[in-house]
C-alpha cells in the first residue's frame, strides 16, 4: 500500500505537499535561471547603449536629422527593440512616435500630413513604431485603404523618400521578420499575462488567419520601396535578444559619430540581419522551391 504521507525531520508531510514543494522549488529555479539570463543579456547591450547617447549628441551637435522606421508583424519586437534603443538617450531630443487610427478629417488630408507633422527638428531622432507604411501592410490586407490609394502610395512613396535624404534626414527602414510559430507563442502570453494584455487588440487576433496575406505584402512592399537612398533591412527577431542588439548595431553603422568605442564589435549578425534586397532573393527562391512564400 503507498504512503500518503512521509516522515520529515519529526513531522509528517503529506504526499502532495513534497510534490508541491518540489514544483515550487523547480519553478524558483527557472525564475532565477531566467533572471540571470536577462541581466547578462541587458548588459551586453549596455556599451551600444553607451554608443547610441554619442551618436544622439553628434546629431545633436551637428543639426542632423534622423527618421527610425520601426516596421514588421504584431508581435515581432518593435516596441521592446525601442524601449531598449532610448532607454538611456536624452529624452529631449528624441521622440517615439506611435500614431492611431487616423480621424476622418485626417483622412482627407494629404497621406503623409500627419506623419510630416511628427518629423524631427534639427538636432532630434523621431521613431515611428509603424509608420506610413500602414498602408502597404495592415491597411492593403485589411481592406482599410482602396486599391487606388494602395497603388498610389506604392508608386510614390520612393520619390517622398528621396526628398527627405536629398535634404540630409538619415532615414532607417527596420523591418522586423518573427515567424508564424513564434508569433503564435507572443500572443499567447500576450493573453495568458495580466500584464500584457493590453497589446492585444482586435486585428492581433485575425494575424495569424492573415498570415500569407501579410507575407505577400511584405514581399510586395519590399520589392517596391527597397531603394539605395532608402534601403530596407530586415531583422530577424524570433531572439529578442539578438534583435535588439543587432537593430542597435545597424543604427550606429549609419553615421560616423564622434568618439566611437574602437573595442566594440560593431558587426552585424549575417543571421539576424539581412538586407532588403536579399530578402527578395530569398522569399522568390522558397517561391520557386515550395510554390509558396515560407515566412
Amino acid at each position: 500500500m503507498l504512503q500518503d504521507s512521509i516522515e520529515v525531520n519529526g513531522k509528517n508531510i503529506s504526499l502532495e505537499e513534497l510534490v508541491n514543494g518540489y514544483n515550487k522549488c523547480l519553478s524558483q529555479k527557472r525564475s532565477e535561471k531566467k533572471a540571470i539570463k536577462k541581466r547578462k543579456q541587458e548588459k551586453e547591450l549596455k556599451p551600444f547603449q553607451a554608443e547610441l547617447i554619442k551618436l544622439q549628441k553628434y546629431i545633436e551637435l551637428q543639426n542632423k536629422k534622423m527618421i527610425i522606421l520601426f516596421e514588421g508583424r504584431d508581435a515581432s519586437g518593435k516596441g521592446g527593440t525601442i524601449r531598449r534603443v532610448t532607454r538611456y538617450m536624452n529624452e529631449k531630443h528624441y521622440r517615439v512616435v506611435a500614431l492611431g487610427k487616423p480621424t476622418e478629417e485626417q483622412r482627407t488630408q494629404w497621406y503623409y500630413q500627419r506623419y510630416v507633422q511628427q518629423f524631427p527638428h534639427a538636432g532630434e531622432i523621431v521613431l515611428f513604431d509603424r509608420s506610413w507604411y500602414n498602408r502597404a501592410m495592415v491597411e492593403d490586407v485589411f481592406g482599410f485603404c482602396t486599391k487606388k490609394e494602395y497603388e498610389d502610395f506604392m508608386e510614390g512613396v520612393s520619390g517622398f523618400e528621396h526628398d527627405l535624404t536629398r535634404q540630409g534626414i538619415v532615414l532607417i527602414k527596420l523591418y522586423f521578420s518573427v515567424t508564424k510559430e513564434e508569433q503564435a507563442k507572443r500572443f499567447e502570453r500576450r493573453r495568458t499575462d495580466p500584464l500584457r494584455q493590453w497589446k492585444l487588440s482586435e486585428i492581433d487576433l485575425q494575424a495569424q488567419d492573415k498570415w500569407d496575406e501579410f507575407t505577400q505584402a511584405k514581399y510586395n512592399m519590399i520589392k517596391r520601396t527597397h531603394t539605395h537612398n532608402a534601403p530596407w533591412t530586415i531583422i530577424r527577431s524570433d531572439d529578442k535578444h539578438l534583435a535588439r542588439l543587432n537593430a542597435m548595431k545597424v543604427i550606429l553603422n549609419s553615421l560616423d559619430y564622434d568618439d566611437r568605442d574602437k573595442s566594440l564589435d560593431f558587426s552585424l549578425d549575417p543571421n539576424v540581419v539581412v538586407s532588403g534586397a536579399r530578402e527578395i532573393e530569398i522569399m522568390e527562391a522558397q517561391r520557386h522551391n515550395y510554390g509558396k512564400f515560407i515566412d
